[in-house]
C-alpha cells in the first residue's frame, strides 16, 4: 500500500446511546486504530447537532491524545470563522507541547451548525466576513511571523514549541487550494461534500502546481463482510445543499435541516439540491482496490475515511477490514 489512511471522526449518537457513550467510543476507535497503523485520527467540529457529540473537537483531541502515543491527532477542522486566530493558536500550541510532533491543526470555513448556533458562536465580536485575513493571523501566530505592520504585530501565541503543530486547511475548490498554498499550509479535499470529478481534478492540479505538494483526499468509506451488508448499512445518505440566490451554498444532512437553516439565516430566496454522496463500500479488500484506483488516478498520499454509519461495532470492525493483513503488518 503506497498511501496513507487515516480516520475523520464526528461522534455519532448511535439510537438509545448518550454523548457520553460516543466519546468513549471515539477514544476507542482511536486506540483501534493506532494498533492497525492508521496515520491520523481527527475530530469534527458540529454545533447544535443532537446526533453529534463533537461540538468541541480541541478537547477530544486533548482526551486522544492522552490515550494514545504514536496516532497523529487533530482537527478536521477548527470552524475559524468563530474564533479568535490567536487564541486557537494558543489551543494548538498548548497541544503540540502536550504531544510534541503528533498535533494537526486543521481549520475549514464551514459554519459547522444553523444560523442560531452561529450567531451564538459570534455573540462576543462581529464576525469576520472574510476567511483568509482569519488563515492568515492564524498562519502568523503559529509561526511567530505576524506581518510587521500588524495591528497585533508583538503578540506571541504561547506556549513556544520546538514542535509545531501541522497547519492543513480543509477545503472543496480550486480557491481554497489556493489559498492554503499561498500561506505554506497542507491542504484537505472535502470529497464527502464535493465528490464532482472534475472539480477534484482542477482542485488538487492547483494545489500541486501552487505549492509542489499532493493534497489528501477525505471521502465515505465503509466496509463489511460483504458489499450487500456494506450498502445496507450505509442506507441511502444523503446530503441537501442549499443555494442562497445569493451568496455561498451549504451542505446539511437533511431536507428539514436545510429548510431550518434558510428559515433563520432569513433567506426567502433558495432551492435545494438533494445530492447522493460517493461511498466507497465493500468488503476490505473492495473498498482498498477503490482507493488503489483513486491513487493511481489522482496521485492522493493520504485518504482521510469518513464512516457514515453510527452504530460503534460496526464502524470498528470497517476500520479493520479496510486496514487489512498489509497496514495492520507495518503497524
Amino acid at each position: 500500500m503506497s498511501y496513507l489512511l487515516s480516520l475523520l471522526e464526528k461522534s455519532p449518537i448511535p439510537d438509545g446511546k448518550t454523548a457520553v457513550d460516543a466519546l468513549r467510543h471515539s477514544v476507542k476507535l482511536a486506540q483501534r486504530a493506532e494498533e492497525l497503523g492508521y496515520h491520523r485520527f481527527w475530530l469534527a467540529e458540529h454545533h447544535g447537532n443532537a446526533q453529534l457529540a463533537s461540538a468541541a473537537p480541541e478537547i477530544v483531541a486533548a482526551h486522544v491524545l492522552a490515550k494514545t502515543s504514536l496516532l497523529r491527532v487533530g482537527t478536521g477542522g477548527v470552524m475559524l470563522q468563530h474564533y479568535s486566530p490567536y487564541k486557537v493558536a494558543e489551543v494548538f500550541r498548548q497541544l503540540a507541547a502536550l504531544a510534541p510532533g503528533r498535533v494537526d491543526a486543521g481549520v475549514g470555513k464551514a459554519p459547522g451548525g444553523l444560523p442560531l448556533s452561529t450567531r451564538a458562536l459570534q455573540r462576543r465580536h462581529a464576525g469576520a466576513s472574510d476567511f483568509e485575513p482569519l488563515l492568515a493571523e492564524l498562519d502568523g501566530f503559529l509561526r511567530d511571523e505576524l506581518a510587521t505592520g500588524h495591528p497585533l504585530a508583538g503578540a506571541v501565541a504561547t506556549p513556544v514549541v520546538s514542535s509545531a503543530p501541522q497547519r492543513i486547511l480543509l477545503g472543496g475548490s480550486p480557491d481554497s487550494a489556493a489559498l492554503a498554498a499561498k500561506y505554506g499550509w497542507d491542504f484537505t479535499f472535502a470529497g464527502h461534500f464535493n465528490g464532482d470529478a472534475a472539480n477534484l481534478q482542477a482542485t488538487l492540479d492547483t494545489y500541486r502546481q501552487a505549492s509542489g505538494k499532493t493534497a489528501a483526499l477525505a471521502l465515505y468509506a465503509f466496509a463489511a463482510a460483504s458489499r450487500a451488508e456494506a450498502e445496507a448499512q450505509v442506507g441511502q445518505l444523503r446530503i441537501f445543499k442549499l443555494h442562497p440566490e445569493s451568496g455561498q451554498a451549504v451542505n446539511l444532512p437533511s431536507l428539514a435541516a436545510a429548510e431550518q437553516y434558510a428559515r433563520q439565516a432569513g433567506i426567502r430566496s433558495y432551492r435545494i439540491e438533494e445530492l447522493s454522496p460517493h461511498v466507497i463500500t465493500g468488503n476490505g479488500e473492495d473498498v482498498r482496490r477503490q482507493l488503489d484506483a483513486l491513487h493511481q488516478r489522482y496521485g492522493i498520499h493520504e485518504f482521510i475515511i469518513d464512516n457514515p454509519v453510527a452504530d460503534f461495532a460496526r464502524r470498528l470492525t470497517s476500520i479493520e477490514l479496510i486496514a487489512g493483513a498489509d497496514i495492520a503488518v507495518a503497524a
